[in-house]
């Protein structure tokens, strides 16, 4: 699970997250909603211990963010909004090279990554370099090896990002799926059918700080007369 109590993050004089308290519990799919430079991927950086927090903490599955850092990493997987690939590699090498950092078995590693190649229809391309992928393939590819080591927290930003229908539609299959295996989903994105077919929860920051936190049938309530969560999302943040 995730747990953030009372973060802030500032760049000098300047606030990019203030006094954020939340928490996402095993099998949720939380989305996390906002305009640009809201503080979405800011938090997310925090979350997975590529910034520190100006003030508050931040613990993965009970692990703090700042003093058991590497347990708390151990037991997360990141996907970025660009996929970053060693082009030299084939995707095989690439996962393999991942679960030896995983300190996986090697047999457990050869079963992991044709469970990967069946998931995320790999098998045309998985022993080519990955230089010759396209965005779709790459994506998927990340997607396979943040999933190779059975995360117990997974956080994406802005997973769909340049995906064809069909990668996007693995992709939030997969999603759900991991959620119904008792991962914790926890997911940035501007892509507001996304977050409404997949979501279990719905927070909407703005101006670095999170203004509405729910349900969609909650936030529904909140805001009578809007049903879609596009007009809401637009109505709180005065788009």
């Amino acid at each position: 699970m995730i747990h953030i109590q009372q973060v802030s993050k500032y760049f000098g004089s300047k606030m990019a997250v203030k006094d954020l308290s939340l928490e996402v519990k095993s099998g949720e799919v939380f989305a996390f909603l906002g305009p640009n430079g809201a503080g979405k991927t800011t938090t997310i950086k925090m979350m997975v211990g590529l910034l520190q927090p100006s003030q508050g903490t931040i613990h993965i599955n009970s692990f703090s963010m700042k003093d058991q850092y590497l347990q708390a990493k151990e037991s997360l997987a990141y996907v970025p909004d660009q996929p970053y690939l060693y082009d030299k590699l084939s995707g095989r090498e690439l996962l393999e090279f991942v679960g030896r950092m995983y300190n996986m078995t090697e047999e457990k590693i050869q079963e992991k990554i044709q469970t990967m190649i069946e998931l995320f229809e790999l098998k045309e391309y998985i022993d080519s370099l990955c230089e010759s992928y396209s965005h779709g393939m790459k994506q998927r590819v990340v997607f396979s090896s943040a999933l190779l080591h059975s995360p117990k927290v997974l956080i994406l930003d802005e997973p769909m990002v340049g995906l064809d229908p069909k990668s996007a539609r693995i992709v939030k299959n997969i999603v759900k799926e991991q959620a119904a295996l008792g991962t914790t989903v926890f997911m940035s994105t501007h892509s507001l059918e996304v977050a409404e077919e997949t979501a279990t929860r719905i927070g909407i920051i703005h101006g670095g700080q999170l203004i509405v936190l729910g349900t969609l049938l909650e936030l529904r309530e909140k805001l009578q007369g809007k049903d879609r969560l596009e007009d809401i999302f637009l109505e709180l943040t005065n788009q």
